[in-house]
């Protein structure tokens, strides 16, 4: 939908109307007695009220009905969503999951919330359901299949090689064209940023010009069977009834949004002499724990770019990390294992565990011939690093049948290189 247009900077202080409805926001004021068109004025806190101010998020919504009016909550099945860490024992081994399989037309729907048989839903008929989380933020990664986000702030279009954010307690629907897939990242207790960029300077890694945050966009409609609210809260789902859209927001500002960011915009960062650079000069958000430059959650991209590093073996080296690493995979090859990795799987490397190149890529870029070349073209991997360590869930290890029992074989191959003889070659 080329059609929808957004507002550009990452963290800003926004302010957006729908055009139908000009003049819309208040002027002077952010709760006036009777808000223009009859509206009612809501605010949106995503912090505390009292966070110092670089940290203070907030907006205020204008909308037709305000969201408080709804049936209470009832409990759901919650479906492969749980909260029981102990259906399993811990899994220090590394973890490989092929591509997930997307149903057949033939076969029951799924949807991004309950991923059971559900209807239809499609933009013509309108949303009769909305999403929200209760619980912290949600980076989408799609990697397969555009798909729509209708939120109360506006519509956004996300398609792969793009991200976007959905924050605490938005809500928003999916609309999908097709077969869809992709990948879900969940942050507690901070809201991602932007990384600071210390001696690189004032740009680089991501810029806040190119990230994206919707117009505003309202529907006025009621639906006799009721639109279904679902509430994600304290690890289980929650579902309400009300009468009219939740997507009834004529107007709004403020700086706490959903946005999106396309990752061909990264300006990569990268060594020029020699040695491998760590990752997180890749990283494009971060959710900042309390410790300095420890992150929960940081979210990192390996995109096309030069290697140009002499006397270096160029891939990413073999690694134990205090930090736990799931990968995926966008498009095309990841350079250290090109085999078995496909787009839509996954690996997981949690704390401590060994991993790094397969054999293959080890003999080959041991031999290389050091010139300035491509790396990673066509491709895009991305990692989700945390401090935390990542426990996987009964589902993930047994029920899904997508897991590669046979991923570290991948390593087998490798062989002893050691020569107790060897000396300098004399120049």
């Amino acid at each position: 939908m080329s059609e929808l247009k957004y507002l550009s900077g990452f963290g800003n202080e926004f302010s957006s109307e729908d055009p139908r409805c000009p003049g819309s926001l208040p002027e002077g004021q952010n709760n006036p007695q009777v808000c223009p068109y009859g509206l009612y004025a809501e605010q949106l806190s995503g912090s505390a009220f009292t966070c110092p101010r670089p940290t203070n998020k907030r907006s205020w919504l204008y909308r037709i009905l305000p969201s408080v009016r709804h049936k209470p909550y009832t409990a759901m099945h919650c479906g492969n969503l749980t909260e029981n860490w102990d259906e399993v024992e811990p899994d220090p081994n590394q973890l490989r999951w092929m591509p997930f399989t997307i149903p057949k037309s033939s076969e029951k729907k799924v949807d991004f919330v309950t991923v059971k048989h559900n209807p239809s839903f499609t933009q013509s008929s309108g949303f009769t359901w909305c999403f929200n989380n209760s619980d912290g933020d949600f980076l989408i990664v799609p990697q397969q299949g555009e798909i729509l986000i209708t939120t109360e702030f506006g519509k956004m279009m996300v398609e792969p090689n793009e991200i976007c954010v959905i924050q605490q307690g938005m809500r928003f629907s999916v609309n999908v064209f097709g077969e869809t897939r992709g990948y879900v990242l969940e942050v507690y207790g901070a809201h991602f940023e932007l990384p600071d960029l210390g001696p690189i300077g004032a740009n680089g890694l991501a810029n806040p010009r190119d990230f994206l945050t919707p117009v505003a966009w309202y529907e006025d409609r009621e639906v006799a069977t009721g639109y279904t609210v679902i509430n994600k809260y304290q690890g289980k789902l929650f579902s309400s009834q009300q009468s009219f859209s939740p997507f009834n927001v004529v107007a709004w500002h403020g700086n706490y949004t959903p946005y999106k960011y396309n990752l061909d915009n990264f300006m990569v960062i990268n060594c020029v002499a020699f040695d491998h650079a760590d990752p997180s000069i890749f990283t494009v958000l971060t959710a900042k724990s309390s410790r300095p430059g420890v992150a929960m959650a940081d979210f990192v991209i390996f995109p096309p770019r030069w290697g140009v590093a002499d006397h270096t073996f160029r891939p990413p080296y073999y690694h134990r990390n205090c930090m736990s690493e799931f990968m995926g995979l966008i498009k095309g090859h990841y350079e250290a294992k090109e085999e078995g990795f496909q787009p839509g799987g996954g690996t997981l490397h949690s704390t401590m565990t060994p991993h790094g190149p397969d054999r293959d890529c080890f003999e080959k870029s041991s031999t290389a011939l050091l010139k300035p070349e491509r790396v990673a073209d066509g491709t895009m991997a991305f990692m989700f690093e945390s401090s935390f360590s990542m426990a996987v869930t009964k589902w993930g290890l047994e029920t899904c049948q997508r897991l590669d029992k046979s991923y570290y074989q991948c390593w087998e191959p490798l062989r002893k290189h050691f020569d107790p003889n060897w000396r300098p070659s004399k120049q």
